[in-house]
């Protein structure tokens, strides 16, 4: 099951906060696997493996436009979040969830889904989206042929839980991510579903995108998913609910994908 919440635009600090809480919540098995779903203030934030020189702005520009910076462990490089994106924080157990093939599903299978759930929601509007071989995220291509940007996805793993997530441009004006060279990497277009689509003044608001995104993972990661309304009725529910002592994981050979983009070492995997 997957229990889903839609917050409304949450400072970045008080996501880092809510995360930490519910990966507690779904360690003890006080709650099943949450996806926070939301929107943030102007925000940029700096993976494991960023460089501060992948921020062309000054930080005197960034304090004047009131864009904070945050240094996190997902894995990745530099990423804008801002207003009229959808943030996505899947706190997820991996070793609740299963590959199509029945296997245990592991960090790159879980990127993988995500990135299939973004593209079955751009689909939804008749955006045609797709991956690009050796990165990881959700592009859209040009008549011509170039492929702009419309997910980024950077992902932390500890004691088989997930944490950080996605974030989905939906009406995000493009032009935010000139302050940076997005996920380190020079010439890289990014864009919209407003900018996609025919018909932008039609698309629904981000409340209901973020249901349609919710509807997208269970469909990709099979599972049942259950609008909870409030995080006081999500606490409401951890408090009645059996705790259990958390088992250590089963240590497992890591795969080399997973060894690549952690750079051979422990810990986020670059995403």
């Amino acid at each position: 099951m997957i229990q889903y919440l839609y917050l409304g635009r949450v400072g970045y600090d008080e996501g880092l906060r809510l995360q930490a809480e519910m990966a507690g919540l779904v360690a003890m098995g006080r709650a099943r696997n949450v996806l926070l779903l939301l929107e943030h203030p102007p925000v940029l934030t700096l993976g494991r493996n960023a460089k501060r020189a992948n921020i062309l702005a000054s930080d005197e520009f960034l304090k004047r436009r009131g864009v904070t910076v945050h240094e996190i462990n997902r894995g990745g490089d530099v990423t804008y979040h801002g207003p009229g994106q959808l943030v996505g924080y899947p706190i997820f157990d991996l070793r609740t969830l299963r590959t199509g093939s029945g296997g245990r599903m592991g960090p790159v299978d879980f990127v993988r889904g995500m990135e299939e759930a973004l593209i079955r929601l751009c689909g939804r509007f008749g955006v045609w989206a797709g991956r690009i071989c050796g990165l990881t995220g959700v592009w859209c291509a040009a008549d011509g042929g170039s492929e702009r940007k419309i997910g980024a996805i950077g992902i932390h793993v500890a004691r088989g839980i997930t944490s950080h997530g996605f974030a989905f441009n939906v009406t995000t004006d493009p032009r935010e991510f000139e302050l940076i060279v997005p996920c380190g990497i020079a010439d890289h277009a990014v864009t919209s579903l407003a900018r996609e689509v025919e018909n932008p003044e039609e698309l629904p608001a981000l409340e209901e995108i973020a249901r349609m995104a919710a509807r997208e993972f269970g469909e990709v990661f099979g599972e049942t998913v259950v609008e909870v309304e409030s995080l006081a009725m999500l606490r409401e529910q951890a408090e009645k609910a059996p705790a259990r002592i958390p088992a250590e994981d089963t240590p497992l050979r890591v795969p080399a994908e997973v060894k690549r983009l952690r750079g051979g070492g422990e810990g986020p995997i670059q995403a």
